[in-house]
């Protein structure tokens, strides 16, 4: 857990660095603008969370959005300042309604956790300047408060979710596995790809399904065909709910047994043809029962949350809340 709050600290500290360009919020660092039950968050711990999530959001994704950012649309009416915002308001109201549960889980933080915290906090005052600290809105104990909840989110999601049901069966987590290959529609163009003629698609088909004969009458040489036919074989693990890489390929695939080839599956991009090489691959099997459980443990721990939330009092300080905004830092 000291590690893990070291690696919160971390990632907070590099992350708002980036951000020293942003103006001072125009907010009492002590107004309350979040309160669930008696778990209340202040303007400066509020602010200095929003600032480390916006940092990370411009670090990621802010080559990929054209003009500014924050002031560009993300959803329908809304732009990405306004969904972020929504999304650190949950994520806020989620930390407080879990420190007010502390107690239904006897979860603590030692005094060695709570000194990591503190030191971190002391750091971040110490190696920032005092224009720096205004311009974020945030003080030591600002800070030390947002690590706090954040080491309390992890603890508490990991006793939480201790409930969760782990016994997951081979049969439910069955993973079977084929080799497959796709006879594309598309060619190399003057500018990338592009789609083929009707008479050159007619063309790959039938190639493809002279390779799906071929295939059949002999299983093994299924890699060997498929290079003499000039195109990639390739592995996938699937169950009856994959998609990828084509639901239709995985239902023809999935009604097969071991060593059986499909016919071919014409999908738009072009034709598959697949060859099931086992009905039971061990290591995906494995790799899909950790994905249940974790499933699962998610599932729980947004079930007790949600309940949580909706029975506490919850208060929203709009006219605060209001005052953090995202500038642009670059």
């Amino acid at each position: 857990m000291k590690k893990r709050i070291l690696i919160i600290a971390a990632a907070m500290m590099t992350a708002v660095s980036l951000l020293s360009g942003c103006s001072l919020l125009p907010a009492s660092p002590n107004e309350v603008v979040l309160k669930v039950d008696d778990s209340k968050l202040t303007a400066d711990a509020a602010n200095f969370y929003a600032r480390y999530i916006q940092a990370q959001y411009e670090t990621y994704y802010g080559a990929y959005v054209e003009g500014e950012m924050w002031k560009t649309e993300a959803d329908k009416g809304k732009t990405y300042e306004e969904s972020v915002k929504a999304s650190i308001q949950d994520e806020l109201k989620l930390m407080l309604v879990l420190e007010q549960h502390m107690k239904d889980y006897d979860v603590t933080l030692s005094d060695a956790e709570k000194e990591v915290v503190q030191k971190a906090a002391k750091e971040f005052d110490e190696d920032n300047s005092l224009e720096n600290k205004e311009k974020l809105m945030s003080s030591k104990e600002a800070v030390e408060r947002m690590l706090t909840l954040m080491a309390i989110d992890q603890r508490m999601r990991t006793e939480i979710q201790k409930d969760a049901d782990t016994d997951v069966s081979d049969e439910e987590a069955a993973q079977k596995k084929m080799d497959y290959v796709l006879f594309s529609y598309e060619k190399e163009g003057d500018d990338g790809s592009v789609d083929m003629t009707d008479a050159e698609k007619a063309a790959v088909k039938e190639k493809a399904e002279n390779f799906a004969k071929d295939a059949k009458k002999d299983e093994k040489k299924f890699l060997e065909l498929a290079e003499g036919a000039g195109t990639e074989s390739k592995e996938a693990s699937f169950d009856s709910e994959t998609e990828f890489p084509d639901a239709s390929l995985i239902k023809a695939a999935d009604a097969l047994e071991k060593g059986e080839v499909t016919d071919v599956v014409e999908t738009d991009g072009g034709c598959y043809v697949a060859r099931v090489t086992s009905l039971m691959d061990k290591d995906a099997t494995e790799s899909k029962k950790k994905e249940i459980i974790s499933q699962r443990e998610n599932e729980l721990f947004e079930e007790v949350t949600e309940k949580w939330l909706e029975e506490a009092k919850v208060d929203v300080n709009k006219k605060a809340w209001k005052k953090i905004d995202f500038k642009e830092s670059r």
